[in-house]
């Protein structure tokens, strides 16, 4: 990736993914591959050397939840990398991604996928603070 640009760099990364699955888009279809994807993988690499893998496949779910559900890239308030929707709630595709390797489909990134409507139609909780 040559381009400076965050937003770029995970674009590209995020295409990269998508070519080597072989799908035509970013959608729910692309999201069951990924889920598979991780599953054959999940055996053959060992958590100290995942990181790559994490953060394209990561970009790849991340814009899987732009394009499917009209997130947008963002920077949480740790400082972290996501996607963001209606200004109110931010989910790191990158964490997701590794929970499915650390847990399985118990974990699944489909399932996280399929939830959005319903975690975007939930109330947002109360602050209890001053």
């Amino acid at each position: 990736m040559t381009d400076e640009n965050p937003l770029a760099q995970l674009q590209e990364a995020a295409e990269s993914v998508r070519r080597q699955l072989q799908v035509p888009a970013f959608d729910e279809a692309a999201v069951q591959r990924l889920a598979a994807f991780i599953e054959e993988q999940r055996p053959l690499l060992k958590r100290e050397n995942i990181q790559g893998v994490v953060v394209a496949l990561g970009s790849f779910f991340g814009q899987c939840l732009v394009d499917g559900y009209q997130g947008e890239w963002g920077s949480g308030p740790d400082g972290t990398t996501g996607v963001g929707f209606q200004g109110t709630r931010f989910y790191n595709p990158f964490y997701r991604v590794m929970l499915q390797f650390d847990n399985g489909l118990k974990e699944s990134v489909a399932d996280f996928y399929a939830s959005i409507p319903q975690r975007l139609a939930e109330p947002l909780p109360k602050r209890n603070w001053i």
